[in-house]
């Protein structure tokens, strides 16, 4: 069976709004940094996504060339591999492999993952996590929590979601002070 993974890159304050990274976000990138992101995204062979973060990553992906040598295995994966975006307004998906999920959103995604292969990763996408969440879907939380109090902003995980608990996987210091975290499951 395969592992629905979240990943999450925010703030200290649990902020991870787009509007906002560049203040948070890049004066805190480190090769160790872009390592642990592209080995994430390479353990992974199917990507799932919510509408707005669908369409932020499709406008960026599909547009990389060989020039861009950093980013090139990440947008090879990515533009190569299974993409579900979960929408109910979204009618076409012109990103390459992607196919819109637009009603029986737990039962398609409980099919994802009985199917064989690697990770199914969940970038951003905070409505869909709280749905997945609320669905007792996800296997593992990985957070690269950056050393920086926003005050304000789009929250990953906001007031009212229900009580989930995990168990640390593991926990790592990068060189630009952020901290890498693994969480799983917690088995009652």
């Amino acid at each position: 069976m395969r592992k629905l993974v979240v990943s999450e890159w925010l703030s200290l304050d649990g902020v991870f709004d787009a509007d906002t990274m560049k203040q948070w976000f890049h004066p805190y990138d480190s090769e160790d940094r872009q390592e642990r992101i592209t080995d994430l995204v390479l353990a992974s062979d199917a990507f799932l996504f919510g509408r707005v973060t669908y369409e932020m990553l499709a406008g960026y992906w599909p547009n990389v060339k060989n020039n861009d040598k950093d980013d090139l295995e990440i947008a090879n994966r990515l533009n190569s591999s299974p993409k579900y975006v979960v929408s109910s307004t979204l009618k076409q998906a012109e990103w390459s492999n992607s196919t819109i999920i637009n009603n029986s959103v737990v039962k398609e995604i409980t099919g994802l993952k009985q199917q064989p292969g690697h990770n199914i990763l969940v970038f951003g996408s905070a409505t869909l996590v709280e749905s997945l969440m609320d669905a007792d879907l996800i296997d593992e939380y990985r957070l690269l929590v950056h050393p920086i109090i926003m005050g304000s902003g789009k929250r990953a995980f906001k007031d009212g979601m229900a009580t989930t608990k995990l168990k640390l996987g593991e926990t790592t210091t990068l060189s630009s002070g952020v901290i890498s975290l693994c969480y799983q499951r917690a088995q009652n």
